[in-house]
């Protein structure tokens, strides 16, 4: 039996409004919400789909792979981790050029779509890595010379000298100076403390934040100290007015930190540096989705799970290491392979208001233990993304953003902003349904039995069209119309053999 149960909305709504500034703020424009990483797409690519579908269909922003130099790896052929060990910052990758990276970045800015940049700035190569990078630059990993940048061996760091390992690895997790000074599997691990390090550092920065790009996605934030990486962000510039930036702005900063508990280094230590990456939530709801826990204890979701602050957080179901078994979550979390449940999730995340939300974008990798490919390529070079006139994409990049049940979700997130979760029921085990102040309701049944009830809406009596199942064209409903009666309430009929067993509607959905 379905339960109404309390809700501190006035809680909820303060954490969704709560005014955040510079490296907190993703400087979305026309009320977008959501970023979405397109994870190893070329240049012009990421430039045609802001135009063409991101901006069209309200998303706010892209997560793009690293622009610097990086190794050429042929041993596995041309992985994906390749883009990961840099060997100058260069802005030359199989992504494309200079000239293409801020072509692409003016086009997205032109259409309000943000672009956020995978910065590397940990390390460099692996230490067994000798060779020449995408952009031309000869490197030798094992001397530690890296003439495009340029760096030497002095600009790293070692044993004993700050890494108290002999090994030079980090062998122990609960020593922070291990962490922060040691090489991370392998990877020459930058000397941050030094002047001319933070000094190529912050080069590469603003270069990138004169080409309009909005922040960044910090990549290995855990492995650096917090004081090193103030030292070098307080000394970028502003986003640049021309780019459409208010006056005065700062780059967004999202700091990767893998912070599942239990370990000496902590998220909350990096708060005062901008958002951190909250893996427990992806975590949590690949158990809960999985049934390893009950959605009706998503009640309290976000905060009362231990999870960061809402102005810190920044929110995914799946990333481009933990989808591949790497990084954080495990087993469970979910991904485009398990698609009914990985749909469920991500429309959860995009209904709620906690955190600002990351939706992934991937290509195939299969078979699942081949988790090192790279994305779709002809002799290296990587594939353009064709796209089918359904909308989704093909030769082999998956595209979760251009899934019917993800982009209207993206709208629907939108078209609540400012909300806060309000009249949630449940029946005490896996079927849930809330409302978003008057702009939006949600109904999810991952139960063995359907759920056929008359709920409350908190909608505007009339109908609306299911944006789970269909869309709204030429004033009619291409899935299941709901029609919400005078007093909020409608008939809501979800059986849990559905292909997607939920409903979803907001103000901009009616008929």
């Amino acid at each position: 039996m379905f339960s109404k149960r309390v809700v501190p909305i006035l809680v909820i709504v303060s954490l969704a409004v709560v005014a955040v500034r510079g490296q907190w703020e993703a400087h979305f424009t026309g009320g977008r919400t959501s970023i979405v990483h397109l994870f190893e797409w070329k240049w012009n690519n990421i430039a045609d789909e802001c135009e063409r579908f991101l901006g069209p269909y309200g998303y706010g922003g892209v997560q793009v792979s690293p622009p610097g130099e990086n190794a050429v790896i042929n041993d596995p052929f041309r992985p994906w981790w390749e883009r990961y060990q840099p060997v100058s910052y260069k802005l030359d990758t199989r992504s494309g050029s200079e000239a293409e990276f801020a072509s692409m970045v003016r086009r997205c800015n032109t259409v309000g779509v943000r672009i956020y940049v995978d910065a590397v700035i940990n390390h460099m190569t692996g230490s067994g890595s000798v060779g020449t990078g995408t952009g031309g630059s000869p490197y030798n990993g094992g001397t530690k010379e890296y003439p495009g940048v340029p760096f030497g061996p002095l600009d790293f760091n070692s044993y004993p000298n700050e890494c108290p390992n002999p090994s030079g690895s980090i062998d122990n997790y609960n020593n922070p100076i291990e962490v922060r000074n040691c090489e991370l599997v392998g990877l020459r691990d930058l000397k941050m403390g030094t002047d001319y390090v933070r000094g190529m550092l912050i080069g590469y920065l603003n270069k990138l934040i004169g080409y309009g790009v909005a922040g960044f996605r910090v990549d290995a934030s855990k492995h650096m100290w917090p004081g090193d990486m103030q030292a070098i962000f307080s000394q970028l510039n502003n986003l640049p007015t021309d780019h459409g930036f208010p006056a005065n702005a700062r780059a967004f900063l999202f700091q990767e930190v893998i912070d599942l508990g239990g370990e000496a280094i902590s998220g909350d230590e990096y708060f005062g540096l901008g958002r951190v990456t909250e893996f427990k939530y992806g975590k949590f709801l690949g158990e809960a989705f999985r049934g390893l826990n009950q959605l009706k204890w998503l009640i309290n979701w976000g905060e009362g799970w231990g999870m960061y602050p809402n102005s810190n957080a920044l929110v995914f179901i799946d990333n481009h290491d933990n989808q591949r078994g790497h990084g954080a979550g495990g087993e469970n979390i979910l991904t485009y392979r398990v698609s009914r449940l990985y749909k469920m999730a991500v429309a959860f995340m995009l209904a709620h208001p906690y955190g600002i939300t990351r939706v992934m974008s991937s290509y195939d990798w299969s078979p699942f233990e081949n988790d090192w490919i790279g994305p779709p390529n002809t002799n290296g070079n990587i594939d353009d993304v064709p796209i089918n006139a359904d909308l989704t994409c093909g030769g082999g990049w998956v595209c979760e953003h251009r899934w019917r049940q993800i982009y209207n979700m993206v709208k629907f997130r939108n078209v609540v902003a400012g909300t806060g979760v309000n009249d949630w029921v449940d029946n005490g085990n896996n079927q849930i349904a809330f409302c978003r102040g008057d702009r939006g309701f949600i109904a999810i049944n991952n139960d063995n039995s359907p759920l056929i009830l008359s709920l409350q809406t908190c909608l505007s009596p009339g109908q609306y069209c299911d944006v789970i199942s269909g869309n709204v064209e030429g004033g009619r409903c291409t899935g299941k119309t709901i029609t919400v009666g005078s007093n909020g309430m409608a008939d809501i009929n979800i059986n849990n053999s559905d292909p997607d067993p939920m409903v979803a509607i907001h103000a901009e959905s009616k008929l």
